[in-house]
């Protein structure tokens, strides 16, 4: 034992040698990381030397090794780093001890053993710890963008958490399931090409989805899925009920707008009888108007009324008398003194303009909506008249 003390110095001298002639990373790193990784190599040799005296004390020396390193060593050195550094380590003692001692050769490979797994505890506490900070550092994000409360520190937020997306963002809201698999969700989503932000409020599962380069995506040209089919593709990982998409949105940072138009379609969509799985948030524009969504209402509006009136009064006069005559062209054509051909041909254009067919019952619905609130906002505004203003009086 004496001479293996003796020559624990050189020992210590040449482990480090032997690391930065064989590994590339070691000797590339800077001079304070450099003197770390020193120092554990020299804690381990000194460690096994107090183990051979006393080997019942195995686990808490394994675990003092680790201690002599600076935390932060864990996030640059990684578990297969710090494997190769126990292997160096145990190559350079085995030639030197090598033919002197059977039973310290023995005893270093036992050693050895109960190095590596206490690295691999010290890696695994590490990860569950950084898991168990991204977990909440994801909820935080997620209810920050569910209640619109973004600040300056959100895009950090989101940098930290690895967010690949790069492009546009949409908000997918349903229920939790019993079972929640938030690793197969991460997965399917890689296979779609897009990143995902998961938040669990409850009985409520909300996930941030949005475009992104990710390797390893089977092989499926799916860069250019619309966000629909991904949501369709995302749907196994929610529990039973409605599940309802928000509109894309051009970055993360704007994601508060497609997740309040979510989280509207998801209280009412109960109100569609046959509304699908998924469905979009702008299909529930009707429900969510008379729920008092002021978004709704103005989307309504804006993509609706405002078009039509601003093309043709004819326009807007001929999808009134249709809606209200029951969807019946005859009726129609009557009411308006024109032949069942041109209402056909008027119903034609207030598709082209607005995008909406108003011969299929859900979207008349929709268009009737819209009706209604634009003259009740147009005669509201002609009921107020001018704003007067008050004569300035000069002293």
């Amino acid at each position: 034992m004496t001479w293996l003390r003796r020559i624990s110095g050189d020992l210590a001298t040449a482990t480090i040698q032997r690391l930065e002639e064989t590994l590339p990373w070691y000797a590339e790193m800077p001079p304070a990381r450099r003197s770390a990784v020193g120092l554990v190599a020299q804690a381990g040799i000194t460690s096994f030397l107090q183990w051979f005296e006393e080997p019942a004390s195995t686990p808490a020396i394994a675990a003092d090794i680790f201690a002599a390193a600076p935390r932060e060593l864990l996030r640059s050195v990684s578990l297969t780093q710090t494997l190769q550094l126990v292997r160096v380590t145990v190559e350079v003692m085995e030639e030197r001890v090598a033919g002197r001692s059977e039973k310290v050769r023995e005893a270093m490979l036992s050693y050895s053993r109960e190095v590596a797994f206490a690295a691999a505890d010290v890696y695994a506490r590490a990860a569950e710890a950084r898991g168990l900070w991204d977990a909440r550092l994801e909820a935080l994000v997620v209810d920050s963008i569910l209640t619109g409360e973004a600040d300056d520190e959100l895009p950090s937020r989101i940098a930290a958490l690895g967010w690949h997306g790069h492009g546009e963002v949409a908000v997918l809201v349903g229920t939790t399931p019993p079972q929640l698999d938030v690793d197969q969700v991460r997965r399917t989503a890689r296979k779609l090409g897009v990143d995902v932000l998961i938040g669990v409020q409850g009985s409520r599962l909300v996930l941030v989805v949005g475009r992104a380069d990710l390797p390893a995506r089977g092989g499926d040209d799916t860069a250019e899925l619309p966000f629909p089919e991904i949501a369709k593709r995302l749907e196994p990982g929610f529990g039973s009920g409605h599940l309802v998409l928000g509109p894309a949105v051009p970055a993360l940072v704007d994601a508060g707008q497609s997740a309040r138009a979510a989280l509207a379609g998801f209280a009412v969509a109960r109100a569609w009888r046959h509304a699908p799985r998924p469905v979009e948030a702008d299909d529930l524009l009707p429900e969510r108007a008379l729920a008092g969504d002021a978004v709704a209402k103005q989307t309504l509006v804006e993509r609706v009324y405002r078009p039509l009136q601003a093309h043709s009064a004819d326009l807007v006069a001929t999808l009134w008398s249709y809606l209200d005559n029951g969807r019946s062209l005859e009726a129609t054509a009557r009411e308006l003194y024109v032949h069942p051909n041109t209402v056909r041909y008027r119903l034609k254009r207030v598709s082209e303009v607005i995008g909406w067919d108003a011969t299929g019952p859900r979207e008349a619905l929709i268009l009737q909506t819209a009706l209604i609130l634009g003259s009740i906002g147009t005669d509201a505004t002609r009921r107020r008249g001018p704003v007067n203003r008050r004569p300035v009086v000069s002293r």
